[in-house]
């Protein structure tokens, strides 16, 4: 592990919250009418307190769904929905690209998993069918993201919604890179998709710059994971601190249309100046550069952090064999100047993609 040194190019703090007065306000506020750091217990014993219960109903309105339940981080939360929720004879179809605690979820759960080719709907609609035909007869679970952490790319939601409501699917929607970014008012990717068969799962660590997860869905999902979710049962609360800063934080997004701007006007400016490096087209705050070798992946990463430029080298496990890449990350963290420095750096160390030392 290494520190936070230089312009960030690294974090998922896309609005620039987590650092931010706003939020240091709302906390010292909350402080000051005695809302207690920690929770003390279990929500199920002493931990539940008002703020949990004020989060999670100005959650569920923000995010126009009936419910909505708050765990202590988006892992968390992933783990207990895909333990909890398909039981024995269902099947769980997963993006080949689903992130790690999706599958940690699946190891806990009882149903049949199988994994799909990346945002493939015709994949998943074979796949349904071809174990429909082998004898299948459960509930079907379609686990996705919004948008992909380490490519970037844009999942096709309203496709695949329209093949779980035909094959009266279940549609998981883990929203942790869209929310507070995409959508009316920050809500998500999935804000515009029909209600009735969809679970989405909005963390509070990204472009909320806070901390935990939300699962919005129907009443009854939340009631089955407060009763039967073990990360709900057998974990101490979140803070209650924390929720009344996340409470103040969907505040802020809902108002934010000019942090969202903002946003994306670096956005664009990063995907002008990188393209011609190899960054693909896109539209979305994570840019990868893949450079393919490991070694030189991460020597490029660490020439960068050297002159002051905070991008981090990914290899695989986490991204598939001879992808190594670097994710920039555009955040409101950095301005246009410091977008078009780290593009000369870039194109100094890589040369235009030809061949260099590195």
């Amino acid at each position: 592990m290494i520190g936070r040194d230089g312009a960030d190019f690294a974090s998922n703090d896309y609005l620039g919250l987590a650092d931010s007065a706003v939020l240091r306000g709302a906390v010292t506020a909350a402080l000051a009418r005695g809302v207690p750091i920690g929770s003390g217990g279990s929500r199920l014993l002493r931990g539940n307190h008002r703020e949990h219960e004020a989060l999670e109903a100005e959650a569920a309105a923000f995010f126009g769904r009936e419910s909505a339940l708050y765990f202590s981080s988006g892992y968390a939360a992933n783990a207990a929905l895909l333990g909890t929720l398909p039981q024995r004879g269902d099947l769980v179809l997963f993006d080949e690209l689903v992130h790690a605690s999706a599958h940690e979820g699946m190891k806990l759960g009882r149903a049949e998993t199988r994994a799909v080719a990346h945002n493939d709907v015709a994949a998943f609609a074979a796949a349904i069918a071809d174990w429909r035909r082998a004898g299948g007869a459960g509930r079907v679970w379609i686990a996705v993201e919004s948008l992909y952490s380490m490519d970037g790319d844009i999942a096709p939601l309203a496709e695949l919604a329209a093949l779980a409501q035909g094959e009266e699917a279940i549609l998981l929607v883990d929203e942790a890179h869209a929310t507070g970014v995409y959508g009316p008012q920050g809500q998500g990717l999935a804000h515009a998709l029909p209600p009735a068969n969809l679970i989405t799962l909005h963390t509070c660590g990204k472009a909320l710059g806070c901390e935990g997860a939300l699962v919005t869905g129907p009443a009854i999902v939340r009631d089955f994971l407060v009763n039967r979710g073990r990360a709900v049962i057998f974990s101490t609360a979140p803070s209650p601190l924390m929720a009344a800063a996340v409470r103040a934080a969907l505040r802020i997004v809902a108002e934010g249309e000019g942090l969202r701007t903002a946003l994306f006007d670096r956005i664009a400016a990063a995907r002008q100046a990188l393209a011609p490096l190899g960054v693909p087209p896109g539209e979305s705050q994570v840019l990868p550069l893949i450079l393919g070798d490991d070694v030189r992946t991460m020597a490029v990463a660490g020439a960068l952090q050297a002159g002051g430029f905070d991008v981090r080298g990914i290899r695989p496990p986490t991204v598939p064999a001879g992808t190594a890449r670097l994710r920039i990350s555009i955040t409101n963290n950095v301005d246009l100047a410091d977008i078009a420095a780290l593009a000369a750096r870039l194109t100094e160390l890589l040369g235009e993609r030809s061949s260099t030392p590195l």
